[in-house]
């Protein structure tokens, strides 16, 4: 069932039922209304004396006594059934009903009479040793036929009521529902020709209008990210070309090994390693950017001073190479974290610190507060460079020369945006270089409650 369908077939039914309704209030509203004074008419003449004379009685067309026999005081031909014999033997309470009869209809009221009760007859004051009733019987047949009558007119309205509700859910469906169709042959047009660039038209603050805005915010995301990805395949093949045109160029002079001494063949097989090295971390950034802003697995809850002490033990391994000394003034804190992706993070930060710290230099490692921040004793980074340290393969013009990627920047920044945190790059006032800080949000264990 289509969602136009749906439309039309709600406001039909919704129509349906309030005419169904209305039509139904109408007429008992009209039955009641009739029918009330004829009761109340009768009601009264019960109720009077039983010494007024017979002829004062009769109310509407006709009035008689029942008796349990099933005898009429005078003689009639109305129908005795069983709703009145029971009344007659005392079995039943009053009963007010409408009848048919000789192709009339009549309101009949129907009243209990104790034994020895004194009634009017044609010869005055008649008194009954047994239970009896007394009949009251008022011609309705104009009413009831006013009655068919409205029920016919109610049921050329509901029929009129639904045709103008299928006519109008037609049009109101065709109007409301067009400028969904108009967006939805937008969509179909994005689909189709694979363009990006469009943008709907977001017309009113209404619900269509929030629909167009955040498809169109869709269209940006989807865009921006396309872009990124086209960028990280150049970039990633501009950074490949350069190794692997060292190592085809090596490889060539390694087919005339037998031209150079051994001293040159194991200089070229050593270049050869480190170029196979470059590329294998090459790869192995490229595939951790390839994650995205959202990694698989469940987080951890983590303390952040631990997995800073083991990537700065890792760290001071490479470290010592160079007589470079790493402090460490560490305090407990709890994150929720990945540990591969938080210790991917950390170690890159301080892999960056040993590579442009001196000889001889320090580096400092701090942690408290769930912030981490690693300075130290290099050159440190420009101000004008410093908007652009986290994004991909940028490299400072005093880095070139130096061995990597320039991805270890931009995962510390993946990492630390998916974990809602931020990182961010100044001058250490004390040891002169680059300082990095990654703040993340902290998590508090929540409190045990103790039942009494």
């Amino acid at each position: 069932m289509t969602f136009r369908t749906r439309v039309i077939t709600a406001t039909v039914a919704a129509a349906a039922i309030a005419v169904i309704l209305a039509c139904f209030a109408s007429y008992f509203t009209t039955r009641t209304a009739l029918f009330h004074s004829v009761d109340e008419s009768l009601i009264q003449a019960s109720e009077q004396a039983p010494n007024t004379h017979y002829d004062n009685r009769v109310t509407g067309s006709y009035s008689e006594i029942v008796l349990p026999t099933g005898s009429t005081l005078p003689t009639s031909a109305v129908p005795i059934d069983a709703a009145i014999m029971n009344v007659a033997k005392g079995k039943s309470p009053r009963v007010i009903r409408t009848v048919a009869f000789d192709g009339q209809s009549y309101r009949e009221l129907i009243t209990p009479l104790p034994a020895n009760s004194l009634v009017s007859c044609p010869t005055g004051i008649c008194q009954i040793s047994t239970t009896s009733a007394q009949l009251f019987i008022v011609d309705v047949t104009g009413q009831v036929t006013e009655l068919s009558h409205l029920v016919a007119t109610l049921m050329l309205v509901a029929a009129g009521g639904l045709l103008l509700a299928l006519v109008l859910g037609l049009f109101l469906a065709r109007q409301a529902l067009h400028p969904l169709e108009e967006v939805t042959n937008e969509i179909e047009t994005v689909a189709m020709t694979n363009d990006l660039q469009y943008r709907l038209t977001e017309g009113d603050e209404d619900e269509l209008g929030r629909l167009r805005r955040v498809f169109n915010r869709l269209l940006r995301s989807v865009e921006s990210s396309q872009t990124l990805q086209r960028q990280l395949v150049l970039d990633a093949s501009h950074e490949l070309r350069t190794p692997l045109t060292s190592l085809r160029t090596n490889a060539q002079v390694l087919s005339r090994g037998g031209e150079f001494d051994p001293d040159d063949l194991r200089q070229i097989t050593d270049d050869m390693i480190t170029q196979v090295d470059e590329l294998a971390a090459l790869v192995s950034d490229l595939g951790e950017l390839a994650r995205g802003e959202r990694s698989e697995g469940e987080l951890e809850v983590l303390r952040l001073d631990d997995c800073v002490d083991e990537c700065v033990e890792t760290a001071r391994t490479y470290a010592r190479l160079r007589d470079i000394t790493i402090d460490v003034d560490l305090e407990t804190s709890v994150v929720q974290a990945r540990h591969d992706r938080l210790n991917r993070a950390i170690s890159n930060l301080l892999t960056n610190a040993v590579k442009f710290t001196p000889e001889g230099g320090q580096i400092m490692v701090r942690s408290s507060n769930a912030t981490v921040t690693v300075a130290d004793s290099g050159p440190g980074i420009s101000k004008e460079d410093r908007q652009y340290v986290f994004d991909r393969f940028w490299r400072s013009p005093s880095a070139r020369s130096l061995p990597g990627s320039g991805l270890g920047l931009s995962i510390v920044a993946q990492v630390v945006a998916e974990l809602q945190g931020t990182v961010s790059v100044d001058r250490d006032p004390r040891l002169g270089g680059a300082r990095f800080t990654i703040t993340l949000p902290e998590f508090v264990r929540p409190e045990k409650t103790s039942e009494a």
